[in-house]
Order: structure tokens, then C-alpha cells, then sequence
């Protein structure tokens, strides 16, 4: 009888992050679910107050168009069945449904910095989506959590992440960035200005001297503007006219191809900038060279979503008695021991 697996989604890069995963399932039951909440957070989304991140929106939106695109079956909040096994890329929140089913946490991409709203999560228990990314993996929910690189996995043990329940397996749409080398984008050997929607997330956003600061590393280089997906576009373009008048701005389309292309990437706080650290481009970022470096998600020619799937397999059919040594075990078995540093 075939196992069933709830792959619990959110923004468009976590959509297609576990449809790649689910391609290497296909012997069991997989089903799909856009990101959802309980209580007082889902009373909130139907009032349409959690629009700005992946409970509603865009996000929502963009993610239920993909998976109808892609006729992939859909379990709203998995409440049709019981499942023996939840693939989800945020455990901000823990849905009530899936504490007793085996649980798998991929990381996303990048996380935010520890800024004050998380110490005041951590000291005093407060829900963990009020920090955002920064508390990413501090639920303790999973039985695996499967990070991009050894890099990743020294940070989020240095937040309190168990060592022992994660996985270097890198991640997927972010392990092979040399494959958006061969593209169609017509444009070349410009200046790539990437925006985040860090205002949209209620957060401080200097966006006024971030676009003045990007048109004088660019000289009298074109200039490319590509805009977050959740930002509000008018006024987005609107900024950019100020200081940049006739500037090509795209709201729209993969970034890999625009990254790939050009010679000076700048970014606020996006995790395409790891494109640009795996292609060796010019980096302007609110990071740190050498620390985007030290956290850069491996890249190991595409595999990670198998490798993700690999360990889904083997946690599915591991008596519970023995969950606790199920990293261990994986690193031993996979072979991931040397080759990502576990």
C-alpha cells in the first residue's frame, strides 16, 4: 500500500522547490497544499490581512496557478487524509495537522539576519513567524532538515538547531547556477539592480538612497532594474523614474538568465544574489562578501532535489524508536559524511 505525502508549499521559489522533490516520489501518493494556518492566523487570511507573505496574495496565487498549470493533486491544508510524511519549506508556523506525521524541513534560500525581533522571539517564546526567516528551523517539529551548505548548517546550529537532525544536501533552484549560462535573455553586459520587498514585510526599506547608491556603481553602464515579485510595481517604477529615467525595469521572469548576463549584480536582500556568488559576478549586496561565500548553497549539478527525496525515502519507512539517529544514519548510508562536511 502506498505510502502518502503532503508537500506543503508558500511563495513560487517553495512551489517549484518541492514539485522537484516530488519528481523523485513517484512511488508514492504526493500531494500539494499551499501554505496554510490555523485560528487566528487563518481568521486573519480571510480577511485578507496576510497578503503581503506566502499565506495570501500573490504568493497564494502565483502557487495555485502552478500547481493547476501543472495538474499536480492538491489537499488544501491537507485535511483529506492522513499522511505518513510532510516535505515543507517554512516551519514558522507548525500546523496542527502534520505533528504527528514524520516531518521534513527544506530551507528555502537566505534568512534574514537575528535582528532584535528574534533574541525577543527566542527569550521570551514568542510565535516564530514575527521574526520571519531568522527563525527558521527553532521549531523543532522536524525530524530532518535538509540545508544548502555546510555553511548553512554552522549558522542555524549556532541559533540552537540541533546538528544532529541536519542535512547538507543543498537545495534546489539554487545548486546549479550554471545552467542559467545558456539563455535566450536578449540583454548583456549590463548592471543588475535586484529589489526586495522588505517594505511589503513591514520593514525598514531606505529604497530612496539603496536606487541612488545602485545608479552611481553603474556609471555609464546600463542599467537593468529587476523588481521582487510581492513589491507594489507601481510605485516601485515610480522610484526608479526619479533616479533613473528610461531605465529598463522587469517585474516579471526568472532572474537566473538576468544574473547569468550581466557584469555587476546589486542586491538588498535576495537569495538570487547566490547566483551571482556561484558565477563569480561583481556583488554589491546588504551582506557580506565573505560571508555570502561561507553560506553559499553548494552546488552540486542539480541533484539536490534527489538527494532531498533520498532522505524522504528513508525516513518514511524508519521505525520510530530509531528517529532520533536518523541524520546520523542518512550521512553514514548517502555517503554524505565527506562530500558536504555533515
Amino acid at each position: 500500500m502506498k505510502k502518502n505525502i503532503l508537500l506543503i508549499c508558500g511563495s513560487l521559489n517553495q512551489t517549484t522547490m518541492m514539485h522537484k522533490i516530488s519528481n523523485y516520489l513517484q512511488d508514492y501518493h504526493c500531494y500539494f497544499t499551499p501554505y496554510y494556518a490555523e485560528g487566528f492566523l487563518a481568521f486573519l487570511t480571510r480577511l485578507g490581512l496576510t497578503n503581503f507573505c506566502i499565506l495570501g496574495g500573490k504568493h497564494r496565487k502565483a502557487t495555485e496557478e502552478y500547481l493547476a498549470k501543472h495538474q499536480l493533486p492538491i489537499d488544501f491544508g491537507g485535511r483529506s487524509r492522513k499522511y505518513d510524511l510532510v516535505i515543507t519549506c517554512s516551519d514558522l508556523i507548525v500546523q496542527r495537522n502534520i505533528r504527528k506525521s514524520r516531518i521534513v524541513l527544506v530551507q528555502e534560500g537566505m534568512t534574514e539576519p537575528e535582528g532584535l525581533m528574534f533574541k525577543l522571539v527566542k527569550w521570551f517564546k514568542l510565535p516564530r513567524w514575527l521574526a520571519n526567516t531568522s527563525t527558521t528551523g527553532l521549531s523543532y517539529a522536524y525530524d530532518l532538515f535538509c540545508v544548502a551548505s555546510p555553511g548553512y548548517r554552522d549558522l542555524f546550529v549556532k541559533k540552537g538547531v540541533k546538528r544532529e537532525k541536519i542535512l547538507v544536501t543543498g537545495i534546489p533552484n539554487f545548486d546549479h547556477a550554471a545552467t542559467y549560462l545558456r539563455n535566450d535573455f536578449p540583454e548583456k553586459d549590463y548592471v543588475l539592480v535586484a529589489t526586495s520587498c522588505n517594505r511589503e514585510n513591514f520593514k525598514w526599506d531606505n529604497r530612496m538612497d539603496f536606487l541612488k547608491k545602485a545608479v552611481q556603481i553603474a556609471g555609464d553602464r546600463p542599467i537593468i532594474f529587476k523588481l521582487h515579485p510581492n513589491e507594489i510595481e507601481e510605485l516601485a517604477r515610480w522610484e526608479i523614474n526619479q533616479v533613473a529615467p528610461g531605465a529598463k525595469v522587469i517585474s516579471r521572469g526568472d532572474i537566473g538568465p538576468m544574473i547569468a548576463n550581466c557584469q555587476t549584480l546589486i542586491t538588498q536582500t535576495t537569495s538570487a544574489v547566490y547566483i551571482g556568488v556561484a558565477l563569480g559576478k561583481e556583488i554589491y549586496s546588504y551582506f557580506d562578501k565573505k560571508q555570502l561565500e561561507r553560506l553559499m548553497p553548494i552546488q552540486n549539478g542539480g541533484t539536490s532535489a534527489q538527494k532531498i527525496a533520498s532522505a524522504c525515502r528513508h525516513l518514511i519507512h524508519t521505525p520510530r524508536y530509531q528517529l532520533k539517529s536518523v541524520a546520523r544514519k542518512l550521512r553514514k548510508r548517502l555517503g554524505w559524511q565527506t562530500t558536504n562536511s555533515n
